[in-house]
């Protein structure tokens, strides 16, 4: 294709083509990048509050109010156009931003963090979905790379970026830094997104269904971060807190049977090819996700490094993710047998993971840091692949609903992974109190554990992925 051509079923030049990612690259970064820069801050920020318990809301208020307007913002840009959509997301992050950044206790933090996590659910999202807009599923590898490479950079830089403004500025800077890039956010989408192909059906929004999967999280991970440590496991609060958490969940699924256009549509599981990489690309998403939650924390109470060094020390496994991600993107779905290289490099990473639970503490740094480049090289592979898959298995009014979806069920089993996880810590790792008054120090069993179980949450994108029957890629739009 040369600079003047067409995609096919667009209109738009490759050039105007290009104009319109980098439109939506600078959302796509922070969306991604408040999904783990606290993780390096948490510690001096649970000091200048006085409150250590409550330092894990900070990640989950986020990843719960994200998870849960995501595919309202799916269905929004459906109805309203995607660029509408991106400037109310980027709207809302900003106002969240603001409210953290001057927040004088951690309850308003944590509200600020909800009002973040309204705007971050519709940013990465909606860039994914403009994606599907602009190429096809034979043509999306030319610009998958960019995506990819900004949403995983921006992930594993969080730690770091955000231990060394805590350590050398103030953490509250973290969020001030947001102000800035949402207004050249807004002034991006407003010029570089006015070519954009238009494809608004009619949906209902389904507020009810969003406000169910937010009661039945939060409830969940007040019973995991209250259990074991203010009350008993068995105790009549925490036993409460989980009997709703049950009930409300039970009450969301029979609402996306019942509803007339329920939160996550149903038709889209129906689909076996669209469920079975939903399912994968959650799965192996959240081993990701945990990855870049527990490592720096791993790394400061295990190995004793400082918060930036930490945060650094695990780039590297978003520099393999990004060049295994852009290599597949551009050769793998251009192969007849697509499933094949992913799935090899999936094995890869899940025995890269092992090594890491198995050897972690015994391990050099350079040891350490060729583990990580080998779980990113073999994960690589996952994201544009499932992307693709889903697109070629949907009709085009449906992509963003679908789009939708997907980041919804990856958020929601991270969300309830970095929870579990963080009990796992707490209750198998020994986590106690120590000398130093506010700080948690934290066994190595615990950690171990959770690398364990990311290895199973990789292992099942492998089995979800082997088990999709592919189908040849498209190279217009549905």
């Amino acid at each position: 294709m040369n600079e003047h051509a067409h995609s096919a079923g667009t209109g738009l030049t490759h050039r105007e083509t290009i104009f319109i990612v980098f439109g939506v690259l600078l959302p796509v970064f922070m969306g991604s990048l408040d999904t783990t820069i606290l993780a390096s801050a948490l510690p001096t920020i649970g000091r200048e509050f006085g409150d250590v318990n409550n330092l894990p809301w900070l990640i989950t208020a986020y990843l719960i109010a994200n998870t849960a307007v995501t595919p309202l913002y799916g269905k929004i840009s459906d109805i309203y156009g995607r660029k509408t959509t991106l400037l109310i997301a980027i709207g809302f992050y900003m106002l969240g931003s603001l409210v953290c950044a001057l927040a004088p206790n951690m309850f308003v933090l944590i509200l600020g963090r909800v009002l973040h996590g309204l705007g971050g659910g519709g940013l990465t999202s909606t860039g994914m979905v403009i994606l599907g807009d602009i190429a096809a599923p034979r043509e999306r590898g030319k610009y998958y790379g960019y995506f990819s490479a900004t949403y995983t950079t921006a992930g594993a830089c969080g730690p770091a970026l955000g231990g060394f403004l805590s350590e050398y500025a103030h953490w509250s800077m973290i969020f001030w830094i947001n102000i800035p890039m949402g207004l050249i956010a807004i002034g991006l989408a407003l010029t570089l997104l006015r070519k954009l192909p238009r494809r608004e059906r009619r949906h209902t929004l389904d507020f009810f269904g969003a406000s169910l999967v937010m009661t039945a999280s939060v409830a969940f991970m007040l019973a995991l971060s209250m259990g074991g440590v203010r009350y008993g496991w068995t105790s009549t609060p925490i036993l409460s807190l989980f009997a709703i958490a049950i009930v409300v969940g039970l009450g969301f699924v029979v609402r996306m049977v019942t509803a007339a256009e329920p939160l996550i549509p149903l038709p889209i599981f129906a689909t076996a090819g669209a469920r079975n990489v939903i399912l994968a690309n959650a799965f192996g998403w959240a081993g990701i996700v945990c990855l870049n939650i527990f490592l720096p924390i791993y790394l400061q109470s295990m190995l004793g490094m400082a918060a930036t060094t930490a945060g650094l020390s695990v780039l590297v496994l978003s520099v393999s993710l990004n060049i295994s991600a852009g290599i597949s993107g551009f050769v793998v779905l251009r192969m007849v047998r697509y499933k094949l290289l992913p799935m090899i490099g999936l094995v890869i990473s899940v025995s890269a993971i092992l090594v890491l639970a198995r050897w972690g503490q015994t391990l050099t740094f350079w040891q350490f840091e060729c583990v990580l480049a080998i779980i990113g090289f073999g994960f690589g592979g996952l994201p544009p692949l499932s992307a693709t898959m889903l697109q070629n298995n949907v009709a085009s009014h449906q992509l963003g609903s679908g789009v939708g979806t997907m980041q919804f069920s990856r958020n929601l089993l991270s969300t309830i992974l970095i929870s579990v996880f963080g009990a796992l810590v707490l209750v198998s790792g020994g986590a106690a109190y120590g000398s130093k008054p506010g700080v948690l120090e934290y066994s190595s069993e615990g950690f171990t554990l959770i690398f364990y179980c990311i290895a199973a949450s990789m292992t099942v994108a492998l089995i979800m992925l082997g088990i999709t029957k592919p189908k040849p890629l498209m190279s217009t739009h549905a």
